[in-house]
C-alpha cells in the first residue's frame, strides 16, 4: 500500500464482502447470521438477508462456542456499536 492512500476502515473491508455469508456475533451466547446485503455509516450498522438469529453455548469440554440453535428472521439491521465480532464464511 503507498504512503499517500489511507487506511482501510471497518466499512471497507464490510463493502468487499457484500453478498458473503457472515456470522455477527453480539455477546458470548447470541448473534446472527445471513447474507451480507449493506454496509450503512450513519448510523454505523449492517444489513443481513436471509437471517438467523443463533445462540452460542460453550463448556468446560468444549470452551470454543459452538451453534445449538436457529431461528428465522428475514432482513435485519445490527447497529455496529454492539457487535462484539463479525466472521466472513468462504
Amino acid at each position: 500500500m503507498s504512503e499517500d492512500s489511507p487506511p482501510l476502515t471497518v466499512f471497507h473491508m464490510l463493502e468487499k464482502n457484500i453478498g458473503r455469508k457472515v456470522s455477527v456475533i453480539l455477546d458470548q451466547s447470541y448473534g446472527f447470521e445471513g447474507t451480507l446485503v449493506s454496509v450503512n455509516r450513519e448510523p454505523p450498522g449492517i444489513w443481513l438477508s436471509d437471517a438467523k438469529a443463533i445462540v452460542l453455548r460453550s463448556t468446560i469440554a468444549r470452551p470454543i462456542p459452538q451453534v445449538v440453535s436457529r431461528e428465522d428472521r428475514s432482513e435485519i439491521f445490527i447497529n455496529l456499536n454492539s457487535v462484539q465480532r463479525i466472521e466472513i464464511s468462504h
